[in-house]
Order: C-alpha cells, then sequence, then structure tokens
C-alpha cells in the first residue's frame, strides 16, 4: 500500500472516528444549552445536524447488528445497502450544513463538520470491508 493511500484512510479513520462524534456530542451540547433563534440560516444547520445524527445513529446500530449476528458477508446486498443510506444522509447533511453557514447559529459549525465526518466513516468503512 502506498504512503498516500495509507494517508488518505488515516485522514478517513480520523474524520470518522474522532471529529464526527466529537462534533455530534458538542453539537447536541451547545444547541441544548443555547438560545435558539428562528432564522432560514439556523434551521438549515439543525436539518444538517439531524440528517449526521441519523447517519451517526445508522452506523452505531449498524455496528452493533454486525456484533450481534455475525453474518454479514462481504459486500452483502444488505450491507451495500446500509452504506448508501449513510452516504446519503451524511451527503444530505453537508449540503444542509453548508446552507446553514452563512449566519452565526448555535450549529453553524458543528453540522458540517459532523457531516463530513460520518461521511468520512462510511467511505472509510466501504473501503475496509
Amino acid at each position: 500500500m502506498r504512503v498516500s493511500d495509507q494517508l488518505f484512510l488515516v485522514i478517513l479513520v480520523g474524520l470518522g472516528w474522532v471529529a464526527a462524534p466529537a462534533s455530534l456530542i458538542w453539537g447536541w451540547v451547545r444547541w441544548i444549552m443555547a438560545p435558539k433563534h428562528r432564522s432560514i440560516t439556523s434551521v438549515l444547520s439543525l436539518i444538517g445536524f439531524l440528517l449526521a445524527s441519523a447517519s451517526a445513529l445508522l452506523a452505531i446500530s449498524s455496528i452493533i447488528y454486525v456484533q450481534e449476528m455475525h453474518d454479514f458477508r462481504n459486500y452483502g446486498p444488505l450491507l451495500v445497502k446500509i452504506f448508501r443510506v449513510g452516504e446519503w444522509l451524511s451527503a444530505g447533511a453537508i449540503v444542509f450544513g453548508i446552507g446553514g453557514l452563512w449566519r452565526s447559529n448555535s450549529l453553524r459549525w458543528q453540522s458540517p463538520v459532523a457531516a463530513v465526518g460520518t461521511l468520512a466513516f462510511w467511505l472509510g468503512m466501504a473501503l475496509a470491508v
């Protein structure tokens, strides 16, 4: 494996296993504690953050399912569907998260960072299987 490939995988793992959970936890705490401003950018950030959270929840539940069932074949149809749904949720979260960057709100940066992190997780898992 080339050094550039290894570096790419390290970046994916760092984003997927460190940046995404940290951003999601920080974002939920910040959203709960901060006053809620109702503007279009705050709603876009919230939608993006919810999609990133749904993608992370799918990842956690998939990992638990794999640990319990032990019968995932490499690139089985269910696994491919899970990857596809996770990637689409993350891609939608990126779009909405970018839409919420224009004005200050409680999830302004957490939404796109969590979305990129969850997408990195799904891409890393697809490469690892």
